[in-house]
C-alpha cells in the first residue's frame, strides 16, 4: 500500500470521527433546546394571557370612568390582544393529569366569558343604564380573579409535566458530555497515532536516504542487507534498511538506491580493471618505442644509399630510395591533422614510382588532375589505402594492359575525386559490406579494413555520409567515386588515425 492511499484512507476516517463527534453533541443540545424551548413557551403564553385579562379589566374600569373615543380604543385594541392569545391557547396541545380538576379548555372557556361580560359592560354603559353596567364589571373582576387562580394552576401543572422529562434531559445531556469527552478524548488520540505514524512513515525514511546520501557522499558503496546485524557504529540507521521490504514509495526508492550502489561498484570495478589494461598496454607500448630504430637513424641511412646509389651511376636506385624516404616521412608525420588534396596527390605519386618500378610496363598509371581543387582540406592517408587497393586486389594479376587512373576535378562546391581501374572488379556483396562500413567476408579483399576506414574517416571529418560511390562488377574493373567540399564550413579537424589500412 503506498504512503498516499493510507493518507487518502486514515484521514478521511479521522474527519469522519471528528464529525461524527460535533453531530451527536449538536443533537443533544438541539433535543434540550427544542424542550426548553416547548416549555418555557407554553409557560409565558399563559402568563402573557392573565397579565392581558388584568389589562383588559383596567382599560374596561377606564372605559366606565370616561366613555370616549380614546378609552374605545384602548379597549378594542386589549380585546384583540386577549382574543390572539386565546386563540393561541385553544391551539395548544392538550395534557391532562388524572388528578387535575381544570383543564386548558376550561381556561379558554374563562377567558371567553371575560370577553362576553366585557361586551356586556360596554353595550349597558353605551345605553345609558350605567348601574348594569357595573354589575356586569363586577363579574368581569371576578372572571379576571378566576383567571390568574387557574393560571397559576396550570403553570403548576406545566412544571410538574415538564420535571421528570427535565430530569430525563439533564441525565441525558450528562451521558452525551460524558460520550462526547470520551470521543474527543479518542479523536486526539488517533490525531496523535496518526501524526506519529505520518512522522514515522515520511520523515524516518527520508531520514534514512538521507543517510544513505552521505554515506554515497563519502564514497562508501558497500551497503549491507535489510537481514544483518548492523553494527552500532554505523552512520545509517537501521529503519533505512526497512523500507525495502515495504511497498510504498520509500520502500522502491531505497531498492533503486541500494540496487543503484551496486551498479556503481561494479562499474567502479570495471573501471578499475580498465585502467589497469589500459596502464599496461601504455607499458607495452613504450617497451615496444623503445625497440624501434629512431626515425632519424632510418632517415639518415636512406639518404646515404640514395647518395652511394648516385655515385655509383644507379640514378633509378637512387630516385626508388628517395621516394621510399618521402613514403615514410609522409606516413610519419602527425596524421590525425587534415593536409591538402595536393599533398596527398604527391605523397599518391611517391608511392606509385615505388609500384611502377615493381610492376615495370605491366601497369600503367594515369593522373587528371584540375589545379583549381588541390587546395582542399582532406584527412591525410585517404587515397593511398584505395590506391594500394587498386594495385593488390584489382590489377596485380594482370600480365598487361593494366591501368589504373585517378581523376580530381573541381564542380562549384564540390570537388569529384574519381579512382578507376580494369582489374578483377569486386562481387555486389562485397561492394555493399564496404559502403555499410563492414568488413568484407567474400574473396580475398583483405585490405577491406583499411578501405572502411577510410570511409568512415571522411565522415568524421566533413559531418556527412554520402560522400563514396562504388561501381563495381566482377570481371570489369572498379570505380571509387568521391565528392568532398571544396571548402570546410563544417565538420571537424580532427579525425582518428587508427586502422589507416
Amino acid at each position: 500500500m503506498t504512503i498516499r492511499t493510507k493518507l487518502f484512507i486514515f484521514i478521511p476516517l479521522l474527519v469522519i470521527l471528528a464529525n461524527s463527534v460535533a453531530y451527536f453533541v449538536f443533537q443533544s443540545g438541539k433535543i434540550v433546546q427544542r424542550s426548553y424551548d416547548e416549555m418555557m413557551g407554553r409557560v409565558l403564553l399563559l402568563e402573557q394571557t392573565s397579565e392581558s385579562a388584568d389589562s383588559n379589566l383596567k382599560t374596561l374600569y377606564a372605559f366606565l370612568l370616561d366613555p370616549g373615543d380614546g378609552t374605545t380604543a384602548k379597549l378594542n385594541s386589549a380585546e384583540q390582544q386577549l382574543t390572539s392569545l386565546g386563540v393561541k391557547i385553544s391551539e395548544l396541545p392538550g395534557r391532562r393529569d388524572p388528578g387535575q380538576a381544570f383543564t386548558k379548555a376550561d381556561y379558554s372557556n374563562l377567558l371567553a366569558a371575560l370577553l362576553e361580560q366585557k361586551q356586556s359592560v360596554v353595550s349597558a354603559a353605551e345605553s345609558g343604564d350605567m348601574q348594569a353596567a357595573f354589575a356586569h364589571y363586577v363579574e368581569a373582576e371576578t372572571t379576571v380573579g378566576y383567571i390568574r387562580e387557574e393560571e397559576q394552576q396550570l403553570v403548576d401543572a406545566e412544571l410538574a409535566y415538564y420535571g421528570p422529562i427535565i430530569d430525563e434531559i439533564r441525565n441525558e445531556n450528562r451521558r452525551m458530555n460524558s460520550l462526547g469527552l470520551a470521543l474527543f478524548g479518542m479523536n486526539a488520540f488517533m490525531g496523535i497515532l496518526l501524526a506519529f505514524w505520518i512522522s514515522r512513515s515520511v520523515t524516518g525514511p527520508v531520514g534514512g536516504l538521507v543517510a544513505m546520501a552521505q554515506k554515497f557522499a563519502k564514497g562508501k558503496l558497500d551497503m549491507e542487507d535489510p537481514e544483518d546485524t548492523k553494527p552500532e557504529s554505523d552512520p545509517v540507521p537501521k529503519r533505512l534498511f526497512e523500507p525495502q521490504s515495504k511497498k510504498d514509495e520509500f520502500g522502491i526508492l531505497s531498492h533503486a538506491m541500494r540496487q543503484m550502489a551496486s551498479d556503481l561498484s561494479v562499474l567502479i570495478e570495471k573501471d578499475k580493471q580498465s585502467l589497469e589494461m589500459k596502464r599496461v598496454v601504455k607499458e607495452l607500448e613504450l617497451q615496444s618505442l623503445q625497440s624501434q630504430i629512431q626515425p632519424h637513424f632510418l632517415f639518415n641511412t636512406l639518404n646515404v644509399l640514395s647518395k652511394l646509389a648516385l655515385l655509383e651511376g644507379a640514378e633509378k636506385t637512387s630516385d626508388l630510395i628517395v621516394s621510399m624516404s618521402n613514403l615514410l616521412r609522409y606516413n610519419l608525420q602527425q596524421l590525425d591533422k587534415p593536409v591538402t588534396l595536393r599533398e596527398e596527390v604527391a605523397h599518391i605519386k611517391e608511392y606509385v614510382t615505388i609500384q611502377q618500378a615493381r610492376f615495370r610496363d605491366r601497369i600503367a598509371f594515369e593522373f587528371t588532375v584540375d589545379e583549381a581543387a588541390l587546395t582542399a582540406p582532406i584527412p591525410a592517408l585517404t587515397l593511398q589505402p584505395l590506391v594500394e587497393n587498386a594495385f593488390l586486389h584489382g590489377v596485380s594479376g594482370m600480365e598487361s594492359g593494366a591501368c589504373i587512373s585517378l581523376r580530381i576535378r573541381k564542380e562549384e562546391s564540390e570537388i569529384h575525386i574519381e579512382l578507376k581501374d580494369n582489374g578483377a572488379g569486386m562481387p555486389n556483396a562485397t561492394r555493399e559490406a564496404l559502403l555499410r562500413l563492414e568488413t568484407p567476408t567474400e574473396g580475398k579483399r583483405s585490405t577491406g579494413l583499411g578501405t572502411r576506414n577510410v570511409f568512415r574517416r571522411l565522415q568524421l571529418f566533413y559531418g556527412r555520409e554520402d560522400l563514396v560511390e562504388i561501381y563495381s562488377e566482377p570481371g570489369k574493373g572498379t570505380i571509387f567515386h568521391i565528392r568532398i567540399p571544396a571548402s570546410m564550413k563544417g565538420g571537424t579537424s580532427h579525425v582518428p588515425t587508427s586502422d589507416r589500412g
